[in-house]
């Protein structure tokens, strides 16, 4: 199970507005687990312009 804090923590640092690929490779090579990578993978694929959209996107 996937928690918004392990999201939160595999995008620190991220520079938004960011699109889904991006968050995705951030979200790799920022050390998040499986689970937070395949949860990633399952958001719409658009632009996302801060840490609480891309929550909604994953928690929806």
């Amino acid at each position: 199970m996937v928690s918004p804090i392990d999201i939160q923590k595999a995008l620190g640092g991220i520079d938004y507005p960011a699109k889904k690929d991006d968050i995705v490779k951030h979200a790799e090579n920022n050390g998040g687990d499986k689970a937070v990578i395949d949860a990633l993978k399952g958001i719409d694929d658009r632009q996302y312009d801060g840490p609480s959209g891309v929550s909604a996107a994953v928690f929806d």
